[in-house]
């Protein structure tokens, strides 16, 4: 059973309503104890939570969260020295940008930009 079909039962459940007739249930049924509707509703709040994580992945580029070869830190680094943009170095590599980047800068070849300084100033007396 997928995640939204599940969440279509859950949330008529949660309804009071019966998911298989679309009728609601009557007063004194399981489903419209306080106790049990409240649970239901968090049950829903997980679901949703877990098919947006789902969604997330799904729509991330196929190496994402994958280690990098050394042939590939070779080849990011001269897609550099060639000049193309983080984004056509991040598409030919099926990456993110971010990922792009963090690895340039791992490897040294990109300084992080740095927009405040680590520590203030001052140290607290």
């Amino acid at each position: 059973m997928e995640i939204e079909e599940a969440l279509k039962i859950v949330r008529a459940l949660a309804d009071g309503v019966d998911p298989h007739t679309g009728q609601v249930c009557p007063g004194d049924a399981m489903v419209r104890n306080p106790q049990v509707v409240i649970a239901l509703h968090r049950a829903i709040g997980a679901m949703e939570a877990l098919a947006e994580r789902e969604q997330a992945r799904q729509s991330q580029p196929a190496n994402a969260n994958r280690w990098w070869s050394k042939t590939e830190d070779q080849q990011v680094c001269e897609e550099l020295r060639q000049g193309l943009d983080f984004k056509e170095i991040a598409k030919k590599h099926h990456r993110t940008v971010p990922s792009i980047v963090a690895r340039l800068i791992k490897l040294g070849k990109i300084a992080p930009k740095s927009s405040a300084p680590l520590f203030a100033e001052k140290a607290a007396s």
